[in-house]
This record gives C-alpha cells, structure tokens and sequence, in this order.
C-alpha cells in the first residue's frame, strides 16, 4: 500500500461522558432554609461520522485509530448547569462502509454530508434541585452522569465510478485515465506503478462520469494476491468494467484471450457485499478495450482477436493512449452504457417512518433466572434499570435508597417475587460487562405473601399496645433475669471454674 492512501481503517471510538451532577444547598444570608440548588451535569459529547468531499482516503484513522470525543462538565451550585461536551466529527471519504467487530454493516456512507452517529456520548447527571419534590424536599445526593459508548469499527472504502478499467498490471489503465480525464496518475513502465485507485471525470456530449483505475489484478486476486483483494472491492460499485487487454507483452503465456479469461474468473469468484445490494461482478456490462494499437504487431494482434471477442458477445474497441487511436468511439461507448446502467436504476423510494408504540404490557425491563459459578442468580435486564444504577452514587445511602424506590416503582420487585426469588438471593443488574451485584433485601410488603395461613389474614387480627403497668412488668423481668445470671457467674468464679484478670491464684 502506498503511504498517503488507504482504503481501511479500524477505529477504537469513545464517545464522551456525562457530567455529574451536584448535590448543593442554597446558603444566603438571613435565609438559613434555602433549599437544594445543586446544577445538572452536561451531556456528552458523541462521535459522528461525515462524508467530506475534502477527504479522499482513510489515511489519518490507520494512523490515529483511537479517538474520543470530550466529555460533559460537571454541575455546580446555584443551579449552574454543565456545560455539553463538543461532539467528535470525523470526515470520511464519499463510498465509506461502516462495519462492527463481527463484519456487519452499520451504515453505508454515500452522498456529501451524509452523517451517522456511531458512538452517542452520556447523559448528565442531574442536581439535587432537579430531583427535589414534595416528599423529598432537600435530596443531600445528585446522580452520577452516564459513561459514553465505546465501539470498535471498520472502515472500508468503496469508490464511487460509473466506468472502471481493469487488468493486467502494465495493460495501460493509468494511461487512459490521463488521455481521457484531467487526472495525472503517476505512470511507469513497470508492475504495480499504480498503488491507489485513480478516479477522473470523463465528458462525452452531454453526458459526464467517473472512470476509476483499479491497480493491476493477478490470478488468485480473489484470495488477496497481490494487491487483489485491496482494491477489487473499488468495482462494487461500478456499473461498467472496462477491461484494458495489453497487446504488446512480451510475457510468455500472455495474450489477449488468456488475459481476459484469467481477469473474468478472478471477477466470478469474488463476492461483493450482499448487504449493500451489488451485483456479482460477472454480471455488469463489459467493454473489451486492446490497448496499445500504436506499435504494430499489436495492432495485428488486436485485429485479429477482435472477431473471436466480438462472437463472445462482447463490445471490442482497438485504441491507443499514446497516440489517442480510437478513444472518442471508446468514450461515447461509455457513456451509451453508463447512461443505460443509470436508467435502469430504480426510482429511489422515500423511506417510510414506521412507528412502533411500546405495548401496553412491555415493562422496559425484564427478570430472568440463571446459573453461573456460585450457584442461582437473578438477572435483571432494561435501558432503564441499567441506566439508573450507573448513575447511582453507592457511597451515599440516601442514593441508594432512591434507587430502590425507583426500582420498585418500575416494578422490579414485583417481578423478582413472580420468578421465585426470595430475601439473601444474589441480584444482577446489567450485562456481564459492568453489572451490579447485591444480595436482594425486598422494599415492597404487599401482597398475598403478607396474608397467613389459609383462610386468615394477619391484617384483620387485633393488637393492643401494651399499658404502663405491662410495660413495668416485663422490666421487672428483665431485671431479675439479669441478677439471676450475674449471680450465677459469680458461684462459678467462686467454685475456681473461671476467674477475672488480676484475681490472686
């Protein structure tokens, strides 16, 4: 690979964290109830993804794979707010797939200013003065603000051109793209000059396209030879190939047939994306270019091929770069079939919004129970359990109690009764990565687990409280309960069975 291009790149993103909030009260003079004024924290900033025109390769990812964006400040007191951290916006090229750890695609970035949010950062934590109410008039706790996501992509780059001309390596591809196009890719006379696929802008009458010179392709090109596999992906998305057949190798066991069977079966075997809805290769439209027609045993070659390529159903077209033989009926051959190819495509159809309503039964969360190393546990699962508890300050108890009532109030005890668990049981809540392990303690006393034994209820049962007198009695009791066992102890300390620290032997 050339240094100044590259066509993939794997990103180890980190979106920003939320700011905490803050726990204050209002301290002025004369006013000793002020009340909490404790700020929110701000949010996190996130990571997203844009198509820039000015970026053309992935070049600047390879080298500084790791990127974050800036996290939320924290609150303060006079109900100041945090500030939001500023969102990371990371320019790529127009063509660019998104793909996660495990290859699927996340986003095909096509069309200028195109953007995807592929890391969203943390919310704020919120102040003690958002959190206030009615019944909990001076919270002396704030929540804690949410860490931002953490992924790992894939960046592939997929040019974008109507025409791509492929090969052999030294067939001449560069040198068309330069007699064509105002592109000046670098050209040698020796394998593999082309690094990096060279795209120019083609005018034919009133018709404009891309040409893409894709490097050089060898047998095998489908199982990463050479530079094959790095750069055959740059014809997905061409809907004509023109193949560039060099008739003046000099090569033993080159010619043109044998060159252009060996370019169709590296093309067959190779599977584009189905996902991003490409056709095999083998199925676009095909030119047949011989190029160097200006020397003349090549151009006897070509002549005489031409009539066996022509019987195979191809389009067949005798040119030459350097002495610009035959490129005007190349080019607006071309353009015939581009504006064919775009014809065909279908009418893009707006998207359509589809609304999915929670249902009236879906909890947010959901209690399951299961088994790992130390024996039964129940885990809970939801956006909302889980986001609750990274927000919870577990040194403050005031916190965690707010956290219980919340659960509660969600339903979570509830459902932990209904799948069996009982008080002592181990609780998790969250995935595997960052869970919260506790021993459950059930906040809730409702319901038939409070009622006795068949056919009575303990609610309906008569209790008094206990009269003075009552309350001397068992005192009294107690008392002599007490004098009876220290006299006891001394008998024992007297028989020689134990005795106190300095008592004589």
């Amino acid at each position: 690979m050339a240094v100044n291009f590259v066509d993939r790149a794997v990103l180890h993103l980190s979106a920003g964290a939320g700011g905490h909030g803050v726990a204050s009260v209002k301290r002025e003079k004369f006013k000793p109830l002020g009340g909490p004024d404790g700020g929110n924290g701000g949010h996190g900033g996130s990571v997203i993804l844009r198509v820039d025109p000015q970026a053309t390769t992935l070049l600047d990812y390879h080298r500084h794979p790791h990127r974050k964006a800036d996290n939320g400040k924290p609150g303060g007191g006079d109900e100041r707010n945090g500030a939001d951290g500023a969102d990371l916006v990371l320019p790529v090229p127009e063509g660019t797939v998104v793909k996660d750890g495990d290859g699927r695609i996340v986003v095909d970035l096509v069309g200028m200013g195109t953007e995807h949010v592929i890391a969203r950062g943390g919310r704020g934590g919120l102040g003690n003065k958002a959190l206030a109410s009615a019944r909990r008039k001076a919270p002396g706790f704030a929540l804690l603000g949410e860490p931002g996501e953490e992924v790992d992509v894939v960046l592939e780059l997929k040019t974008l051109a109507d025409v791509a001309l492929i090969g052999f390596p030294s067939a001449g591809k560069s040198s068309l793209v330069s007699v064509l196009s105002a592109a000046r890719p670098k050209i040698a006379d020796y394998p593999f000059t082309t690094l990096v696929p060279n795209l120019g802008v083609v005018t034919a009458g009133s018709t404009r396209f891309t040409i893409a010179d894709v490097p050089g392709l060898i047998p095998g090109a489908h199982e990463g030879k050479g530079l094959g596999l790095e750069f055959l992906r740059h014809v997905e998305r061409c809907s004509v190939l023109a193949h560039v057949v060099d008739c003046a190798t000099l090569e033993p066991g080159r010619d043109p047939l044998t060159d252009l069977e060996v370019i169709e079966r590296e093309l067959s075997l190779y599977v584009p994306d189905a996902d991003l809805g490409g056709r095999p290769l083998a199925e676009r439209t095909r030119l047949i270019v011989l190029n160097k027609a200006d020397v003349p045993e090549a151009r006897e070659l070509a002549e005489m091929v031409k009539p066996d390529l022509e019987a195979r159903g191809y389009e067949v077209f005798i040119v030459s770069a350097v002495a610009h033989l035959g490129l005007k009926e190349l080019t607006y051959a071309m353009a015939r079939h581009v504006e064919t190819a775009r014809a065909e495509v279908e009418a893009v159809v707006p998207q359509r919004v589809v609304l999915r309503p929670r249902s009236v039964d879906d909890q947010g969360f959901s209690v399951v129970r299961e088994v790992g190393p130390d024996g039964p546990f129940f885990r809970v699962t939801g956006d909302r359990p889980t986001r609750w508890v990274r927000q919870t300050d577990f040194s403050n108890d005031e916190a965690v109690g707010y956290l219980a009532d919340r659960l509660a109030r969600l339903g979570v005890e509830d459902e932990l009764y209904k799948v069996g668990a009982v008080a002592g049981d181990t609780v998790v809540i969250g995935s595997s990565d960052d869970a919260v392990v506790f021993d459950w303690e059930p906040t809730l006393q409702s319901g038939a687990e409070l009622l006795g034994a068949r056919g009575t209820d303990l609610r309906l049962e008569e209790g008094a409280r206990p009269t003075r007198d009552e309350k001397r009695e068992v005192m009294k009791d107690r008392y002599a309960a007490r004098a009876a066992t220290q006299e006891e102890l001394d008998d024992e300390r007297r028989a020689g069975l134990w005795h106190l620290q300095g008592d004589d032997d």
